[in-house]
């Protein structure tokens, strides 16, 4: 038994019967668990009976050292508080959205002037419209392309609509109606802009009656071209309508539906969109649940809590139809945490009649179907982390893996990055970014060495089962030194040496080496065949620590020549430069911008504005061509 249970079964009876939220932290004062509760005295005190009843509870309880509350006015507030702080510490022992990227949505700027349409990856309340979720990047720009081509809807951005002086291509070719130009007056545009609008919204009778309408007018006024665009624009709505799947004409409403598939070894739970009777898309959520608290509870309790996670990011519909029958208090309960968030009434039900039966059925099948891609996919990985394990000699199998990367030019801008690897997949959140402080010109082990120490000074970070170094036995003999030198001997380190290719005079390719892996005290590489999921796993994270090292280092690099060319404007401080930067963050958007627009930053006017004009267009006029 935990030495500490005796103290924190004192500690828990003195908690309140409010409802609230509680943080179990370990040791460490590391965020373990966040759990919510009606009553909080009640809720935690059941975590600590002499006779629980899964063995996994013990075991995960046991690493508990201190908890926390925090008491909220309502147990909608609890819901509420806790997505946001499970967002926020990631603890190890919530079920958590495994997916690496956000939804993407379209987003229409309907409070601007000359409303545009953007791919947007999270939904702000900034007086836009969104719509979504879609299931890929790919398929918003597609729609969007559609939509502008269809609607004339300008595709420029707002720098390089303000700066034009006459119609683009797009013009010309008869894809816009040239708004920066006045071309077309405000109403008129917003009049265009509308039929995308109700696109968006489903109202597709509406869209094509109006088209038609405005086609057979212009025919009549012998405006061929125009009603043969028109005529096009039909078509092309109508072959878009074909494509989409439809469930239920007669709907109205926007509806999520939920299906889940899993076992012992995780849960692909299958959000499907239904966006006025048509299917919009469908997409899977993996969750590992072995070792997470939620997973002791019935059913109905990991699923609020993935439900509760997901509504606190996405749009959340006029109704939500679940697999399961959650209880009516906590159906009220979540209809009133839905309805705080969105403003809306929401309705959520359980899927139980011969129309939502069948909705359920078909999320519940590709819940299936992706979940065995992702069992196999993670064997793959599994077996790649075993062979890793066996060859590089390590003591355990490397679950959590680390990169390290240093990005400079000539000794300018040094930066680092950190890449993480869970279970053979890159896991983003964990990725962090150095800008060096204490290391002047180009010294690659000095700026490893404080990158190093100044990351295992983070107690609340796993330790890695593995670090990778991008580089041959150089660079491997200072990285062990390094990790002497901060006492953390404890952690496998491996050298990853870049293929090498030779070539002859004419520049084609005579040989070429593999990929080789050195280890501390080992003067031969090991080498790992090319097609090997191992191979991919460890190349794959050396890669992507490059590549996020190079774009900071770029970003970086842009900050600090754009702060150099402003040096030069008088009058411009270090906090109006920091807030120009942060509103634009290029030279270049800043040049196209308009003296208004650089006047109604906070603390800018418009003789400054112009000042920091003139400096930045004279500065490019004096730039020499090498």
């Amino acid at each position: 038994m935990n030495p500490k249970w005796t103290e924190l079964k004192e500690l828990i009876k003195d908690f309140p019967t409010q409802s609230g939220v509680y943080l179990m932290k370990s040791n460490a004062d590391k965020i373990l668990y966040v759990g919510k509760a009606k009553s909080l005295r009640n809720r935690v005190r059941s975590y600590f009976q002499d006779s629980l009843e899964h063995p996994k509870t013990v075991v995960l309880v046991k690493q508990i050292f201190h908890i926390e509350y925090i008491v909220t006015k309502t147990e909608v507030e609890a819901f509420l508080l806790e997505a946001s702080l499970i967002k926020k510490h990631r603890p190890k022992y919530n079920i958590r959205l495994k997916d690496d990227k956000s939804y993407p949505y379209i987003k229409l700027t309907w409070k601007e002037q000359y409303p545009r349409l953007y791919l947007a990856r999270k939904v702000k309340k900034d007086g836009s419209l969104y719509f979504g979720p879609y299931t890929s990047g790919g398929a918003v720009h597609g729609t969007i392309r559609f939509l502008n081509r269809t609607f004339k809807i300008r595709d420029c951005t707002d720098a390089v609509f303000k700066s034009r002086k006459r119609p683009c291509l797009s013009y010309q070719i008869g894809r816009c109606t040239a708004p920066c130009v006045d071309y077309i007056n405000q109403d008129d545009y917003k009049s265009e802009v509308e039929g995308a609008l109700l696109f968006l919204k489903g109202q597709n009778k509406k869209v094509l009656k109006s088209l038609k309408e405005k086609m057979m007018k212009v025919a009549e006024e012998e405006k061929f071209e125009v009603a043969a665009r028109l005529r096009d624009s039909i078509e092309a709505i109508r072959a878009v309508l074909e494509k989409q799947a439809v469930v239920n004409d007669t709907m109205d409403k926007d509806q999520d539906v939920i299906g889940y598939f899993g076992d012992e070894r995780g849960t692909v739970i299958q959000t499907l969109h239904i966006r006025q009777g048509r299917v919009l898309g469908t997409r899977p959520h993996y969750m590992q649940m072995l070792n997470t608290l939620d997973s002791l509870e019935e059913p109905r309790d990991w699923m609020i809590s993935f439900l509760n996670q997901y509504y606190d990011e996405n749009i959340i519909p006029d109704e939500v139809i679940l697999p399961m029958d959650i209880g009516w208090d906590l159906t009220k309960l979540l209809e009133a945490v839905l309805k705080e968030r969105s403003g809306n009434e929401i309705r959520v039900r359980v899927g139980m009649n011969h129309k939502t039966h069948g909705l359920v059925d078909m999320a519940h099948e590709n819940a299936k179907v992706h979940f065995e891609k992702w069992v196999s996919k993670a064997e793959e990985k599994k077996m790649g982390l075993r062979e890793i394990q066996e060859k590089l000699l390590l003591p355990k199998i490397p679950l959590r893996i680390e990169c390290y990367d240093i990005s400079n030019f000539q000794g300018v801008a040094n930066v680092a990055s950190q890449v993480v690897f869970e279970d053979g997949v890159p896991a983003p959140d964990h990725y962090r970014r150095y800008k060096i402080k204490t290391v002047l010109g180009q010294n690659d082990f000095a700026s490893m060495q404080e990158v190093l120490s100044r990351r295992f000074q983070h107690s609340e970070y796993d330790d890695p089962d593995l670090i990778v170094i991008d580089g041959g036995k150089g660079q491997l003999s200072q990285a062990v030194k390094i990790l002497e030198d901060i006492k953390r001997t404890d952690i496998p380190v491996v050298g990853l040496a870049k293929a090498r290719t030779e070539s002859d005079f004419q520049g084609s390719q005579v040989k070429s080496s593999e990929e080789r892996f050195f280890l501390p005290g080992r003067s031969n590489p090991v080498l790992f065949k090319n097609n090997s999921e191992a191979h991919h796993i460890l190349v794959g994270i050396r890669d992507e620590a490059h590549r996020f090292a190079i774009n900071y280092h770029r970003k970086v690099r842009d900050s600090i020549s754009l702060e150099s060319e402003l040096d030069l404007v008088v009058g411009l401080g270090e906090k109006r430069k920091r807030d120009l930067i942060a509103r634009f963050g290029s030279v270049e958007d800043i040049r196209l911008a308009d003296p208004e627009e650089i006047a109604q930053i906070k603390g800018f006017n418009r003789v400054l504005a112009e000042r920091i004009l003139l400096q930045l267009n004279e500065s490019q006029d004096n730039l020499v061509p090498t």
